[in-house]
């Protein structure tokens, strides 16, 4: 049995708003990214997870436990950062800290205080007054210092810099080496590629694909860059009749085409090159962002 599943689960608000029939399965072990714009519903599916929202329909579980029945028992193995940040009323970050850990029967820091040099949080500040990347940081820190088996991250670096983003995802790589189950939901595809072993969209509610990143990267069609060395040349190019290749954007004045082309196709068109002249040939690697993109699209212009 998967160690997160969700049959059916759907919240009906009423005007299209809500989640409808999702179903995902996330294994143990496996980095699940959820993907989709604001108010598609990744945080409304979280929130069932975590047991703070009754379906109107279907089940949640994890390990076997239902997730509405006995919230209580899942909370103490999942580490959870909140889309939306809500702290209690404590007077430091240091102070929220110590609760969480008497909570969760933590009596050694050591691996609180590596979090927070990493996130280069000081737990000294008032709670009430930090940033929001303050604020993220300290969230960060209290779902990870228990070192729990299964993380559930909604927006984890939200309201971070760059460079910190680079931080907080070297720790989840860690906790991925380690065998952690992790579901993160994101709108930085880069984040997903990165990480995730899996990924599902999520468009008005519903699931509208759930792929392997792997398997998206590795796409059949791949698209490739080609500069000749002079104008002739690339009239030549373009004048040609090909069924191996389509081309998706002509750049005369740099003397560059954008061409589309299938797997089977790579070694007979590398052959037809031979007979051009080029400045250089490069590959552009298919990315969780066009992927997404080209989802959007298809869904839409089947409606």
């Amino acid at each position: 049995m998967p160690l997160i599943k969700l049959e059916n689960i759907t919240k009906d608000y009423g005007d299209g708003r809500g989640i409808f029939d999702i179903n995902l399965n996330i294994e143990k072990g496996e980095v699940f990214g959820f993907v989709g714009t604001n108010g598609a519903g990744k945080t409304t599916t979280i929130r069932h997870i975590m047991g703070f929202l009754r379906p109107d329909k279907g089940t949640a579980t994890v390990d076997g436990l239902n997730c509405w029945e006995d919230s209580a028992e899942i909370k103490k193995y999942i580490g959870y950062v909140p889309g939306e940040i809500a702290f209690p009323d404590e007077a430091t970050g240091n102070a929220f800290l110590q609760s969480q850990a008497q909570l969760l029967g933590l009596k050694d820091m050591t691996y609180a205080n590596r979090i927070i040099d990493i996130l280069q949080l000081d737990p000294t500040a008032n709670l009430k007054r930090m940033s929001k990347g303050m604020k993220q940081k300290t969230a960060i820190v209290a779902a990870f210092m228990a070192d729990p088996q299964i993380l559930i991250l909604d927006e984890p670096t939200t309201g971070l810099d760059p460079l910190m983003r680079v931080g907080v995802m070297d720790l989840l790589n860690e906790e991925k080496k380690k065998g952690k189950t992790i579901l993160m939901s994101t709108h930085l595809f880069e984040e997903v590629e990165d990480t995730c072993h899996k990924v599902a969209s999520i468009k008005e509610g519903r699931i509208i694909d759930i792929k392997s990143t792997k398997e998206i990267r590795h796409n059949e069609v791949k698209t490739f860059k080609l500069e000749f060395v002079s104008n002739d040349e690339y009239q030549r190019f373009i004048a040609q009749d090909s069924k191996i290749f389509t081309i998706s954007e002509k750049r005369p004045e740099q003397d560059q085409v954008i061409i589309q082309l299938h797997d089977e196709n790579i070694n007979q068109f590398m052959t037809m090159m031979k007979s051009f002249q080029i400045k250089f040939l490069s590959e552009r690697k298919y990315t969780l962002e066009q992927y997404f993109n080209s989802l959007y699209k298809e869904d839409k212009a089947n409606v």
